[in-house]
């Protein structure tokens, strides 16, 4: 009987346990979303207290929990960056709870998390210099901190300027923008470097390639955007110190960077941020360069607010420096000119000294900007920024005026004022079906421009208008990107003619567009392709240039029947980035119709400052073509190969020749040793580099003064480690040895290869200190 019973309550019970089971058919599921934006939050993770059940919201931020019986239920929700979610429910049937999460800052104490808005066209290959590489460039202008990346090169007017230069094209054609600002200085000179400090970024990109929808006329061969840190919003006290010694030219930087948020006051930030550089006369392997000093001035402040979606930020800067240019380019009679081309060294000579005399640069350049935004809590997002420039350029001849009043004076041959104010609005649309996002915007510029002095180039009015629209659709392996833009231009100059004014206008507008594609075959291995096209209006030098420009060592002549370049651009591009292995390969056909370049005379040309290559300003149809190859191999546990291909070939298509001042083709290999811990110190590295740089042979026949100097080969070797000094405080050091062997070379891209040679041996030592959170 005992036994029976015993059967008798198993089976109630499991029959209890089943009805139970059989109704265990509830369910919870719901939305996670921003509570400010009411954005989606993919990647949140959802769990049901003390049952172990739970789950991830997917890419439209939905969640959902299955089979779960009836009962109280305590739902958590957990996401970095957002305050923890809890919330009782009582499950009877299926119950749906969309969740709204609340922004908390949270401090990571091992894993530092950062991430940055990028403009940056999606198909368009990009190469960044930030890091250790940008920390090896200190010191450095900001195109020569550039042109170790594949594609990128200079043009060089002595040892004391330079250009940057993206597949083959410069000047007007390469915008920078700074700090979220186009930068606007007399930058159609060869000689007149961006006026940029590079201390005060953290991160420098270059955009290679037509990028004109996005960032309006003049950008036909790339963009270079100069970035700061964020401001550190709710971060203590940090910064750093960075100390360049250089040897040839005696050269010494110090560069210094505070920044902290108030406490007691939410939202606040602030960052300062100061350059000191002082430089001698510049050494080649057997001489001095006469009068190539530097001295440099720079000042940076920004401060920010935020709260809510909202926030502004405020930023000026302030950079000075005085360049001397080498004396031995200028020259009193054609027949002394054409021995020191002959002779290919200078007749001035001169031992080390940091004294500037004549000739000289003289460049302020200010720059002030205020950038508001707001995050709606539908998606959408409105930016403004407003900024205001002003440069002033004086450039001192090598002779005074004779008459000694006037000399006393010590007043520029050649003064420049330009003064710009750019406006720009920009609407990113929330995000459609989850995968399309875009941006509409409007953007204005207006300058003046007053010129004392010996005229070269008019006073001049201009205005500019721009509207584009971008969309970007963004699937699992697909990213799709199209956009156009219509821009508009009015240009009005002044001249005195016989002493009689005389003003011209001139009109320039074009449409251009760009569609792109990059296809991600897995998580190695991607591939982009961009068509696009951009335009560029001739400026004021192209058209009315007549005079010597000192700072050129070059007498230009310019032309007033010039039209706009139109430019079309297509690229393609692979990448491959393995654990161990890391290749990147692109090709790229540019066709630019009505391509404006100084094409030289036949005969230099003497004026009462003495005797001068002569050029004039020249239209064509011209194309660029090439191939840029960047590849990193771990061949060995720590040891890793690294190689960049940079090869152009540009062609006059109406004169059925090819184009003068174009980079040769250069090859670099490097070895680095990479050494994670050695005692105290960490991340030491050592390398060695080879670059060689081919002859330029495609040049036309009797185009220049001097032919294109031979190839030649350069070595370098670099040394790098950490010093940790606490858990918030670091010693970081670098020594570099450029051109190890002391070669002597010249580079075709030099506009004073005609009088000197290039530097000699450089031996660097770079120190920085940091404290606080490290940028």
């Amino acid at each position: 009987m005992n036994y029976i019973l015993s059967i008798l309550l198993l089976l109630s019970s499991f029959a209890m346990s089943f009805g139970q089971s059989t109704n265990c058919q509830c369910f919870v599921k719901g939305i996670i979303r921003d509570q400010h934006t009411g954005q989606p939050l993919p990647g949140a993770t959802v769990l049901l207290q003390h049952t172990g059940e739970g789950t991830v919201t997917d890419s439209k931020g939905t969640y959902e929990i299955r089979n779960l019986c009836p009962g109280k239920y305590v739902v958590e929700c957990r996401m970095v960056g957002y305050g923890t979610f809890t919330h009782e429910v009582d499950l009877t049937e299926g119950h749906e709870e969309n969740i709204d999460l609340a922004e908390q800052e949270i401090h990571l104490n091992d894993i530092e998390i950062r991430a940055h808005r990028t403009d940056a066209p999606a198909s368009l290959p990009v190469e960044e210099l930030k890091g250790q590489a940008l920390f090896e460039t200190r010191g450095q202008s900001l195109a020569e901190g550039l042109k170790g990346l594949t594609g990128v090169s200079t043009l060089q007017t002595g040892s004391s300027i330079a250009k940057p230069v993206i597949h083959g094209l410069h000047s007007n054609r390469v915008l920078i923008i700074n700090n979220g600002v186009r930068q606007e200085g007399q930058q159609w000179g060869s000689e007149h470097a961006p006026e940029i400090d590079p201390f005060t970024a953290t991160r420098i990109t270059v955009v290679k390639g037509a990028a004109g929808v996005r960032y309006g006329s003049d950008a036909i061969g790339g963009v270079i955007l100069v970035s700061p840190d964020e401001l550190p919003y709710g971060q203590p006290l940090s910064g750093q110190v960075n100390v360049v010694g250089s040897i040839n030219g005696r050269q010494g930087v110090t560069s210094g960077t505070l920044q902290g948020s108030i406490p007691g006051l939410s939202g606040l930030a602030w960052r300062a941020q100061g350059t000191l550089k002082r430089a001698g006369n510049m050494k080649t392997p057997g001489y001095f360069l006469d009068n190539t000093g530097t001295r440099e001035k720079n000042l940076s402040l920004a401060a920010g607010f935020q709260r809510k979606g909202f926030g502004i930020d405020l930023f000026y800067s302030h950079f000075a420096t005085d360049l001397g240019l080498f004396s031995g380019a200028h020259i009193g009679s054609i027949t002394d000119l054409l021995q020191v081309i002959e002779k290919g060294e200078p007749f001035i000579k001169s031992g080390f000294a940091y004294a500037i005399g004549r000739p000289r640069q003289q460049v302020r350049h200010q720059l002030a900007k205020a950038e508001a935004h707001y995050h709606f809590k539908d998606g959408n997002r409105l930016q403004w920024t407003f900024a205001s420039q002003h440069n002033n350029r004086s450039e001192y001849d090598l002779h005074s005026s004779r008459n000694d009043s006037i000399a006393a004076l010590n007043n520029p041959e050649l003064s420049m004022k330009l003064n710009t104010l750019t406006n720009d609005l920009v609407w990113d649309h929330k995000p459609l079906a989850g995968k399309i996002a875009g941006q509409l915007g409007l953007s204005s510029l207006y300058q003046y421009n007053i010129m004392d002095g010996r005229p070269l180039i008019p006073n001049f009015n201009q205005w500019t208008l721009g509207l584009f629209w971008i969309e970007r659709y963004v699937n699992n392996s697909w990213e799709l990107e199209a956009g156009a833009r219509w821009d508009y231009r009015n240009l009005l100059t002044h001249r005195l003619i016989n002493r009689e004014k005389v003003s011209d206008q001139f009109n320039f507008d074009n449409l251009t567009a760009t569609l792109g594609a990059t296809y991600r075959f897995n998580r190695q291995l991607s591939a982009q392709l961009h068509s696009g096209t951009a335009w560029r209006a001739p400026n004021v030098s192209e058209l009315f240039s007549d005079g010597v420009h000192h700072g050129a060592a070059a007498y230009e002549r310019g032309d007033a029947s010039l039209t706009e370049e139109t430019a079309f651009n297509n690229q393609l591009s692979l990448q491959y980035e393995g654990e161990r292995l890391g290749v990147e390969i692109g090709g790229y056909f540019n066709l630019i119709r009505d391509y404006i370049y100084l094409k030289p005379l036949p005969e230099p040309i003497l004026t009462i400052r003495g005797a001068f290559p002569a050029f004039q300003y020249h239209q064509t149809n011209a194309t660029f073509k090439g191939i840029d190859l960047s590849t990193r191999w771990e061949f060995i546990k720590s040891l890793t190969w690294n190689t960049k291909l940079t090869y152009l070939q540009s062609y006059d298509q109406s004169s059925d020749d090819y184009l003068v001042m174009i980079p040769a083709n250069k090859l670099e290999n490097g070895l680095k040793w990479s050494i994670p811990h050695t005692g105290s110190w960490t991340g030491t590295e050592l390398s060695i580099n080879h670059l060689w740089v081919g002859k330029q042979k495609r040049v036309p026949a009797n185009s220049n003064y001097a032919p294109p100097p031979p190839a030649y080969n350069l070595w370098s070797i670099k040394a790098s480690s950490q010093l940790p000094l606490s858990e918030l405080q670091s010693l970081e050091f670098s020594i570099t040895i450029d051109n190890l062997l002391n070669t002597r070379y010249r580079d075709y891209m030099n506009r004073f290869r005609y009088y000197a040679d290039d530097l000699g041996r450089q031996i660097s030592l770079r120190i920085r200190y940091q404290f606080g959170s490290k940028s």
